[in-house]
């Protein structure tokens, strides 16, 4: 039963589909493994085990995940009958009327929601740490932070607990997690996954939704359940040429490659995430690809003071939308300070200058469009630095630092895909000596998902991660 627990979500169905084990017996075990490592990892919020042991008997046994246990981050994605929070105070008892589009394709491939994994408020910090539950903490070590928003489900793959776990990101929310946790994160293209029937997009097409998973094929087999568009959707991409889990074991032929290890925001990376993005370059090379140093040139200033503003008018809007739906006005004891903070930023900020900031981000993108006419996938490191203390981004008004420059900081690598809408994947190829994940990412053409997943795959099987488990949360400190 330890073996199954670090099986991936693929090779589970499979059990399920040939009966050597059953849909209740893999709820059940991941119980287990929640009830067991939660009080010391803090990666699950709202258990949701009724629900699921009822669900069970309604599982399509033909439904390609048929039987695997899913967790539900705690935000965005609405579970009938559920409680959602979006790590607020503000929410209360809020409990969800009906299924999100995305809820509802993942019902339908099968996957049995489980429980609701741990974000920060409304998504705001590159770490899980909110006031209302508390830090979700590293499996890799106990002290670090988990990363954000996604840092529960991340913890909750990387630990076993589930193979599964939904995320969303809005400036790297799925791949920074999967960098810190060493698990696979996908940020799809824009318009991927639905944000139907509530959204049409969310902060001008920064968010997207998707899954972090332990292994490649299982990020593409969620892909193929929940991708395309519903009536009404604003916007899609044009869809794939075949199966998402076809392309992973596809050869991806030789690939001009582009290596960069400064973020766009200007500030220097950290020598361990300087040292994975090289030897990942070198592995690439090893496979038969190009691999040169480039980067697009883009006014760094302006991208991140145009994403600053949109993020602060993203924030604003979470809390207006909320307080419409509640029928309440927010208040400073109901929203953490740095919340409260952006929030009164966002109140002066004009419908002019989120405008304003949406068109520098979009002139900036077509910069970014120019420069993947000459290479098919762009290298990076994930994250400028390694996994962080817990604490790291906590608001201090007298400190020089705020969050938001803290934030840019840490995420300049991933910030811009959210820009552009363009597909990045983070996967877990590098690891310090001490043995901590340091995720490398890679960046496709809008709407190219497939050379990403074809070369995921080929790095994959040439550099394999699912040995590595995390110690036992009591040894992880």
């Amino acid at each position: 039963m330890q073996e199954l627990a670090f099986l991936d979500a693929t090779a589970q169905a499979d059990l399920v589909r040939r009966k050597k084990i059953s849909a209740d017996e893999l709820v059940e075990y991941a119980i287990t493994r929640i009830e067991q490592l939660n009080p010391a990892l803090n990666a699950v919020v709202t258990r949701l085990y009724e629900q699921a042991r009822a669900a069970v008997g309604r599982v399509n046994a033909h439904a390609p995940l048929a039987g695997v246990p899913l967790i539900l981050k705690d935000l965005l994605a609405e579970c009938a009958g559920t409680p959602l929070s979006e790590g607020s105070r503000f929410l209360g008892d809020y409990v969800s009327t009906h299924d999100s589009e995305l809820v509802r394709r993942f019902h339908q491939a099968g996957l049995i929601v489980i429980a609701k994994s741990n974000t920060p408020e409304f998504a705001l910090m590159p770490t899980t740490e909110p006031s209302r539950f508390g830090a979700t903490r590293n499996p890799w070590d106990t002290r670090l932070s988990t990363g954000g928003s996604s840092g529960g489900s991340a913890a909750a793959v990387a630990s076993g607990m589930v193979a599964i776990g939904h995320a969303n990101d809005g400036g790297g929310s799925i791949r920074v997690p999967a960098s810190c946790c060493g698990v696979v994160g996908l940020k799809p293209t824009r318009g991927r996954n639905s944000l139907a029937p509530d959204y049409g997009d969310v902060a001008s097409g920064l968010l997207c939704e998707h899954v972090h998973t332990r292994s490649v094929r299982d990020t593409a087999a969620v892909l193929d359940a929940t991708a395309g568009p519903t009536l009404g959707d604003p916007y899609w991409p044009a869809p794939p040429e075949r199966l998402y889990t076809d392309e992973v074991e596809r050869e991806p032929g030789r690939l001009r490659i582009a290596l960069s290890t400064r973020p766009l925001t200007g500030v220097s990376a950290h020598d361990h995430c300087i040292a994975a993005g090289e030897s990942v370059a070198r592995l690439c090379e090893s496979l038969g690809h190009e691999v040169f140093e480039a980067a697009p040139e883009v006014d760094s200033e302006r991208l991140f003071k145009a994403f600053g503003i949109r993020w602060i008018g993203f924030l604003t809007w979470a809390v207006k939308d909320w307080a419409r739906r509640l029928g309440r006005e927010p208040s400073e004891d109901l929203l953490e300070p740095a919340t409260w903070r952006m929030y009164a930023n966002g109140l002066r900020q004009t419908s002019a200058d989120y405008l304003l900031a949406v068109q520098d981000l979009q002139r900036i993108s077509r910069d970014v469009a120019g420069f993947f006419e000459h290479i098919d996938v762009w290298l990076t490191p994930t994250l400028a630095q390694p996994p962080v203390p817990l604490g790291y981004f906590d608001y201090a008004p007298d400190r020089r630092a705020t969050h938001l420059e803290r934030l840019g900081e840490y995420t300049g690598f991933t910030l811009i895909a959210n820009t552009t809408g363009q597909p990045a994947i983070s996967l877990p190829l590098h690891w310090t000596d001490s043995g901590l994940p340091i995720g490398v990412q890679f960046t496709g053409r809008y709407g190219d998902e497939a050379t990403l997943l074809r070369l995921a795959g080929q790095l994959e099987r040439a550099q394999p991660w699912a040995g590595r488990r995390p110690p036992d949360p009591g040894q992880a400190t």
